[in-house]
């Protein structure tokens, strides 16, 4: 935990913000994997993290801004449940540590806003993303649960964005963690890759890095051979001489902080000509987008800015043609980078995005692209000094989209479909780093780190 002033003072301003009513803030409970006592590994809500630095489940947090009330509601750990797990802090020593003195037993929580809904009191609360907790929120406020999503507060949605979206230097100093640890996972994907290795034998082997560090992973591994599908989870596959691999991972450190990184490299640990050709390609659209952040600039303007120079490479092996401007501005690049440029990143690793990427990524005169490819771009606004976030081009060859559109005639202006066939078993490449918006520019973040091919290869030689 931070200290509880760090604590009592985001407090302090998520009051002052909402000014008045109540803030419910549900934590989550352990959930069975197959049955009630077979657990997942827990993890607490980020916005409950984030007022209460609280890491345990079974809690919820209340914030009484008309009567200046922070009460926690909660239990404390039975002599027959510590029988299973050893001794644990108490509750009152943990809140004691947030700063926070009213403890009451959870079983006092449906009574306390009960009465608050007969007084017409406002409740304000997030975008529920766990089932259980539409049903405790339709209990608790005697609401149908079809209609909990549409009750969420959009103030108390935008005065925690407008906190947690800025990171302090503490803050900042836990990502860091995050990201070298991350690092130590990508390091330990290019010793192990090699033919006739599996996708899930070195998946596994990264988790175990990342819990080795004190946390976890903070998604799940992303590690393929088949880069082209965007989200490729590992599979009992194994790599053949001649593949790249894909490796997108992140560990969790023991706060809840995140890092994300990808990396990609070959098997046989040199690029082939083609293989280097689209990575350079990647490594140049990344550059221009790291080179060009700063406070004040439109993060979907970054986007645009790597997407032209992804399509004036493509232009120049001949997998496209025309003006690499006008082709995006046509969105024929889409083809081959379907995705958003970036996120933010923080406590969760697409920070914040439960409660709404309208509400993270952009503003009320900068909406969110309904367009193939810019619907996915999570970050659009300007950035702003503390913001922390990934730049992550790519170069996509998915045959099965590639047939689709060229079906429909797609961008024949723009797109040289007779081309294409020849990547067929290319994958995908793709290079993402994490990002921190200084008074004047931006740096980033973790351990310097190998980004262009002859970087990588050289890396992997050494390893």
């Amino acid at each position: 935990m931070f200290s509880k002033e760090t604590y009592i003072n985001r407090r302090a301003r998520l009051q002052a913000d909402m000014g008045s009513g109540i803030i419910l803030l549900p934590g989550n409970d352990d959930s069975g994997m197959n049955y009630r006592d077979n657990i997942y590994p827990f993890r607490q809500d980020s916005t409950i993290l984030y007022f209460t630095g609280l890491d345990r489940p079974g809690l919820t947090f209340l914030l009484d801004i008309d009567h200046n009330r922070e009460i926690l509601f909660g239990n404390e750990a039975t002599v027959e449940e510590i029988m299973w797990t050893g001794p644990v802090d108490s509750l009152a020593a943990d809140a004691a540590r947030a700063g926070l003195t009213d403890i009451r037993p959870l079983s006092q929580l449906g009574d306390f806003l009960a009465q608050a809904v007969q007084q017409q009191r406002p409740v304000h609360f997030l975008p529920p993303y766990r089932p259980e907790h539409t049903l405790k929120l339709s209990a608790w406020l005697g609401i149908p649960a079809a209609t909990v999503a549409q009750r969420v507060s959009v103030p108390l949605i935008k005065a925690v964005i407008s906190q947690r979206a800025i990171k302090t230097a503490e803050e900042i100093a836990q990502i860091e963690t995050a990201v070298n640890t991350t690092i130590d996972m990508q390091l330990k994907a290019m010793e192990l890759a090699a033919a006739g290795v599996t996708e899930t034998a070195i998946a596994g082997r990264l988790q175990a890095v990342a819990i080795a560090a004190g946390g976890n992973i903070s998604f799940p591994v992303i590690l393929t051979a088949n880069g082209q599908f965007l989200h490729n989870h590992p599979h009992q596959t194994a790599f053949r001489d001649g593949q790249l691999v894909l490796c997108d991972c992140g560990a969790e450190n023991a706060m809840r902080y995140a890092g994300d990184l990808t990396r990609t490299h070959p098997v046989n640990k040199k690029f082939s000509t083609a293989q280097r050709e689209v990575y350079d390609i990647v490594y140049n659209a990344y550059k221009a987008a790291a080179d060009a952040v700063r406070p004040g600039i439109r993060f979907k303007d970054v986007h645009l800015l790597a997407c032209e120079q992804l399509a004036a490479g493509l232009i120049s092996l001949g997998l496209m043609k025309g003006n690499a401007k006008e082709a995006v501005a046509a969105g024929a690049h889409a083809l081959f980078f379907p995705c958003g440029l970036g996120h933010m990143l923080g406590l969760d690793i697409h920070d914040m995005e439960g409660l709404g990427e309208e509400y993270v990524g952009y503003t009320d005169t900068l909406k969110k692209s309904r367009e193939f490819g810019l619907k996915s771009l999570r970050l659009g606004r300007e950035l702003e000094e503390g913001f922390v976030f990934t730049i992550e081009p790519g170069i996509y060859f998915n045959p099965l989209l590639n047939a689709a559109w060229e079906a429909e005639g797609k961008h024949r202006d723009f797109i040289c479909y007779d081309k294409l066939a020849a990547y067929n078993d290319f994958g995908g490449v793709r290079l993402e780093d994490n990002f921190l918006i200084t008074a004047t520019g931006s740096r980033i973040l973790g351990r310097p780190f190998a980004k262009t091919a002859t970087e990588i290869e050289e890396l992997i030689a050494s390893l």
